[in-house]
């Protein structure tokens, strides 16, 4: 059974908006197709975990955060 998770498309295209991306961008950070990058942004997908590790570095924000799980953004470094 596949779970995906729609808070994090909510959060992702957020913190990639609060940034100035673009989708185009974002999809060449993760070093995928644009419309790979849609899907991540649509909740059509679910994302590897080093992704997503990578994403929540990207933005400065936990995991958790990301995932929906909490809304506290802060990573403690």
């Amino acid at each position: 059974m596949e779970i995906l998770l729609p808070g994090l498309s909510v959060r992702l295209k957020a913190l990639r908006q609060e940034k100035g991306l673009k989708q185009v961008e974002m999809a060449a950070f993760l070093e995928c197709t644009e419309g790979h990058y849609q899907k991540i942004e649509y909740g059509k997908i679910n994302l590897p975990t080093l992704t997503l590790i990578k994403l929540a570095d990207f933005f400065d924000v936990t995991t958790d955060y990301l995932l929906g799980r909490t809304e506290n953004r802060a990573v403690n470094r």
